[in-house]
């Protein structure tokens, strides 16, 4: 049975769907912030855009009604921001509801360099993942802090719920990374130079 053309979404990047989800928390963004939101969030578990992509997919979620732009005028200078509409939630929710699952495409760099350590040198290996563990360091800090900010906002029904447990499942994939890169480091310290 096909479907009625006035309801069918249009096929969007999964960009724009995650752009989408980031003005739902009932607050109108411009692209600056959304942005500064996506880094603040996206970055830990899926690409963060550029600015640029940021306001292409801003203009196509315009141009199919899904957001709205606000324009004020203050100082001198007049400012855009976006909300998402009554249209853009339910293209939104029918995204989530009827797309497939998926699974996660694993692009490690660190996994692909490490397959292919021999063609390098022991201590090159040592050096990147050591760089990776510090980056792991500080990814897990940032995400600490980002969680934190989540708390009294985070129990069922408030607005942070779903966030504080995606917060939660990259602070344990981060954690896991770590030991896995220790791991690896120990194994390469074991073996004969």
């Amino acid at each position: 049975m096909s479907q009625d053309p006035s309801t069918r979404t249009p096929d969007l990047p999964v960009t724009s769907y995650a752009l989408l989800g980031l003005l739902t928390f009932g607050d109108e963004l411009t692209g600056y912030e959304l942005k500064q939101r996506a880094d603040n969030t996206l970055r830990f578990y899926w690409v963060a855009p550029a600015m640029s992509q940021i306001y292409s997919e801003l203009a196509r979620l315009t141009d199919h009604g899904y957001v709205e732009p606000v324009t004020t005028q203050g100082e001198g200078r007049r400012t855009t921001s976006y909300r998402i509409t009554a249209l853009g939630s339910r293209a939104l929710r029918s995204w989530i509801e009827g797309s497939q699952v998926g699974f996660p495409t694993l692009k490690h760099t660190v996994c692909l360099r490490l397959l292919v350590g021999h063609a390098s040198n022991p201590e090159r290996m040592r050096e990147l993942l050591e760089e990776y563990a510090a980056e792991l360091t500080d990814a897990l800090s940032d995400l600490r802090q980002v969680r934190a900010s989540l708390r009294g906002a985070d129990a069922p029904g408030e607005p942070f719920h779903y966030p504080s447990i995606v917060a939660d499942w990259g602070l344990d994939y981060y954690a896991a990374e770590s030991r896995h890169a220790r791991r690896a480091l120990a194994r390469l310290a074991a073996a004969p130079r």
